[in-house]
């Protein structure tokens, strides 16, 4: 069981396929791709790599624009798909950090290394906030596209304020590394977003 990888080829070729679904603008392959390129990066960083790459794999499993159980739904599937190829505790924090997507708040673990690691794993669901104005434009139009069924006066007032509920926090990322990399830049590309959204 232990030497067996978490997410292997073939469980890797199931998600992808789900991850190529119509109507994925933003929520797709090239999302997990730079994922786990970033978690490649600040592998070092990692006390359970694997664990990591598991909850990038899973964390946007079931996407549907309209629907408010997408991680939860995601989590279930982790659960269902990787029972029997870790223990209990290990598949635990990777469902943990599978539903914080929902809210970007830290989970409560108990344990320093796996806060750490949930830390770092929620940083790099947000990296694109910080990325070049003209990736983070990209990725407000990909969001949009995704969520195409809500009309425009609604979605710019919906969107404006989930944008201020990140600017409103103390720090949009979680680590040290995430908020030299990419804090001022995020807070630049947000705030711009607003305007538009309000102008």
């Amino acid at each position: 069981m232990e030497n067996e990888p978490l997410i292997d080829e073939p469980l890797k070729r199931e998600l992808s396929a789900l991850y190529r679904a119509e109507g994925r603008h933003y929520h797709n392959l090239a999302h997990i791709e730079a994922m786990l390129a970033l978690a490649g990066g600040y592998r070092a960083s990692l006390h359970d790599a694997e664990a990591v790459e598991a909850a990038i794999w899973f964390h946007d499993a079931i996407y549907d624009s309209r629907a408010k159980d997408n991680e939860a739904r995601s989590a279930a599937l982790a659960e269902e798909k990787l029972a029997g190829r870790t223990d209990a505790q290990r598949l635990g924090r990777i469902t943990a950090m599978i539903i914080a997507t929902a809210t970007h708040e830290l989970p409560q673990f108990g344990d320093e290394n796996a806060i750490r690691d949930a830390a770092l794993f929620l940083d790099m669901d947000l990296a694109i906030l910080g990325a070049a104005p003209d990736a983070f434009d990209a990725y407000e139009q990909a969001v949009r596209r995704e969520y195409g069924w809500v009309e425009e006066p609604m979605w710019r007032a919906g969107r404006s304020a989930v944008l201020k509920s990140f600017l409103a926090r103390p720090h949009i990322f979680h680590t040290e590394e995430f908020r030299q990399r990419f804090e001022a830049q995020a807070r630049q590309n947000i705030a711009r977003s607003i305007e538009a959204l309000e102008a």
